[in-house]
C-alpha cells in the first residue's frame, strides 16, 4: 500500500457490528510513500497507522468549483 497526503483510508472492522473507520492521510512517514501513515480519523483523533489486509486506500481528488 502506498499513500500520499490527502488520500482517504478506510479500515474495515474485524468485529461484527463494529463500524468501519475512515480518515485522511496527513503525513507519510515511510519510504517511499509507505507506512506508517499519520491519519486524521473522521472522529477528529490522529494516530499512526500500519495498514493491513483489511485496509482500503481511496484516492481522493478534491473537486474545484
Amino acid at each position: 500500500m502506498h499513500a500520499t497526503v490527502g488520500d482517504r483510508v478506510c479500515v474495515h472492522s474485524r468485529t461484527v457490528g463494529q463500524a468501519e473507520r475512515h480518515g485522511v492521510v496527513v503525513e507519510v512517514r515511510g519510504e517511499p510513500d509507505g507506512p506508517p501513515y499519520l491519519i486524521r480519523w473522521d472522529d477528529g483523533h490522529e494516530g499512526l497507522c500500519f495498514p493491513s489486509a483489511d485496509s482500503v486506500l481511496e484516492v481522493f481528488t478534491p473537486q474545484h468549483t
